[in-house]
């Protein structure tokens, strides 16, 4: 037989098994049942060795076959009596097969309408389920509804006493609050008591202070009368010599003010003048001939003897002149262009000469330079002190205050006239800065403050070369 005629057969026979039996599984509940397809494969094997019994396999003609053919039909004939019972015994094993998988069938049929059964009551069963869900939420929505009210109930509670706790917080906030407003009120009259007593403590302390700066005032003029009185007393018709006198000296035009009380208000006091010109100490200690031209008071020269170096001054006020001998000082009255005309070339190694070159006449500065380079020895110093023009605070303040001045001199000039009458090694120190009596200077740019508002005066310093 060939191939694809056997699995014809196969293929019409398992047609023919599923038509005849139904699924492993079916219904609405996957219910698993018995597989018979190995039961139904048994049986046909049976079957099929059932039907072989008794049959002889046909052989090609001829005289020898036929007698091969006979004798097996006859074998057969004379067996048949020993094997009917078996063959019968196999059919009815066969039968008992075939029932046994009718049973099967109707076992797997049985069991696959219980499945649609048990789905059937499934529903019934999910509906009555349904059912008594309705009926729990219903019971349920009313004991929910009753415990929102209860909830509600609770929650109103909850929120008057958050009300009670919330106001009885606030009254002791508003409490506290005023307690320490309170509080503040009493610091700060406690504070604001303090601060009186302090600023009457201090107006006590600046009254003080005025009394006492007025009581200096006033015993600086009493001792400015006092010297003058002495003077006057104690001064012979030969102390000066007179106007007609040959070779006399003429002393400063009457002024129509006292000018000892102008230098002591708007120069300062001579402590405080003598402290600034300690200065120029350095420069002349170890000397030995300083001349102070313009010596007034006396401060530089009390500066020199106090430092032990040997100084006398000159000055046009005899007034002045007296002051100065009445301290032990060595002082004349005299014109200081007839005075260093008189002396000898180099016969000084000292010159100072302060707030005096403004007072000048322009035209007679330069020979003044020059009679003072004369009168210095090789290495002899000479420092003059003057008002600054390139700090334009002094115009609107000191400058103009003594009606004796003529033009302020600018550093320049003065170390041109320097240079042109042989001293060198020229230094300019800046002195008195303006701010330090203005304070509202400071308030302006740096740079512009140091340019136009510097230092009052300057002191200009150089060597006889």
């Amino acid at each position: 037989m060939e191939s694809a005629e056997l699995i014809a057969m196969l293929q019409a026979v398992r047609d023919r098994v599923r038509a005849r039996n139904p699924q492993t599984a079916t219904g609405a509940v996957e219910l698993p049942l018995p597989d018979l397809t190995p039961l139904l494969h048994a049986r046909d094997a049976a079957l099929g060795k059932v039907a072989a019994i008794g049959s002889v396999n046909p052989r090609r003609g001829g005289p020898i076959n036929a007698l091969v053919q006979g004798w097996k039909k006859l074998v057969a004939r004379v067996l048949d009596w020993h094997v009917r019972e078996q063959v019968e015994f196999n059919r009815k094993m066969v039968a008992c097969v075939d029932a046994t998988m009718e049973a099967l069938n109707e076992n797997n049929r049985a069991l696959v309408e219980l499945g649609n059964r048990m789905a059937a009551m499934h529903v019934l069963a999910l509906a009555e389920e349904m059912k008594d869900i309705r009926d729990h939420w219903i019971e349920w929505r009313g004991e929910w509804e009753r415990k929102l009210e209860r909830n509600e109930i609770q929650a109103l509670r909850n929120v008057a006493d958050l009300q009670g706790a919330f106001q009885h917080r606030v009254d002791m906030v508003d409490s506290t609050w005023r307690e320490s407003l309170v509080a503040q009120h009493k610091a700060f009259h406690a504070e604001l008591r303090s601060s009186a007593d302090e600023i009457q403590r201090r107006l006590w302390a600046d009254i003080d202070r005025f009394r006492a700066d007025y009581e200096r005032t006033i015993h600086a003029e009493l001792r400015t009368v006092r010297q003058r009185a002495q003077i006057s007393r104690g001064a012979s018709p030969s102390a000066f010599p007179a106007p007609s006198e040959p070779g006399a000296v003429q002393s400063t035009p009457a002024l129509s003010f006292d000018y000892g009380k102008f230098a002591e208000k708007f120069r300062g006091p001579e402590e405080y003048v003598k402290n600034g010109q300690r200065i120029y100490l350095q420069d002349f200690i170890g000397r030995q001939s300083v001349l102070d031209i313009g010596c007034g008071r006396g401060e530089f020269l009390e500066a020199m003897r106090d430092a032990g170096v040997a100084a006398s001054g000159i000055d046009l006020s005899e007034e002045s002149v007296a002051m100065c001998r009445a301290k032990g000082l060595n002082a004349e009255v005299a014109d200081l262009f007839v005075y260093l005309n008189d002396l000898p070339e180099a016969s000084l190694d000292g010159i100072f000469c302060s707030q005096v070159v403004e007072h000048l006449a322009p035209e007679r500065l330069p020979e003044m330079i020059k009679l003072c380079a004369t009168r210095l020895s090789r290495g002899g110093v000479i420092a003059i002190e003057t008002p600054n023009p390139e700090c334009l605070a002094i115009f609107a303040t000191h400058f103009y205050l003594d009606p004796t001045h003529t033009r302020p001199v600018p550093a320049a000039l003065l170390a041109f006239y320097m240079e042109e009458f042989g001293i060198g090694r020229i230094e300019t120190r800046k002195l008195a800065p303006a701010v330090e009596s203005m304070p509202s200077l400071a308030e302006l740019p740096a740079a512009f403050r140091e340019t136009f508002f510097g230092a009052l005066d300057y002191a200009i310093l150089g060597k006889k070369l």
